[in-house]
């Protein structure tokens, strides 16, 4: 199980290949297959663990430019591993009827959208100022 933390808090998101699909999307689909290059704070500092206080504003801001952006994406452009695009969902193309792009494709294994779990989990960092980070459990 794999999710974000900080402080006390933990915010659940699922399995670890979930969380790599999510960040394997954006980076094939909005960075032209090169990480970080264009949301480096999510990408970059987020992804490889931890992200501080002081960057929380910027994910903020490079997360709802990719949720716009992702209006744009079927949801047939999932990358489920970057460094094998060959790989699948594990479900498949068998999806619910209420997804209809990429913007609303990722749901935790609670049933909670990844965005609005991300917002949550930084609002809540921000307001008992800690950073924030991945953490498997």
């Amino acid at each position: 199980m794999i999710g974000l933390k900080t402080g006390p808090m933990f915010y659940k998101i699922g399995k670890g290949s979930f969380l790599h699909a999510f960040f394997s999307t954006i980076a094939y689909n909005l960075e032209d297959n090169n990480w970080g290059n264009k949301y480096p704070f999510l990408m970059k500092e987020l992804y490889q663990g931890e992200l501080s206080l002081d960057n929380i504003p910027n994910v903020e801001k490079e997360l709802a430019e990719i949720k716009e952006t992702f209006k744009e994406y079927a949801p047939s452009c999932v990358i489920w591993d970057i460094d094998n695009l060959e790989m699948q969902p594990p479900w498949g193309d068998k999806i619910a009827d209420r997804i209809t792009s990429l913007s609303n494709y990722f749901y935790t294994s609670d049933g909670e959208d990844i965005f609005d779990l991300f917002i949550r989990a930084f609002n809540d960092a921000k307001q008992i100022k800690q950073r924030i980070y991945i953490k498997s459990i």
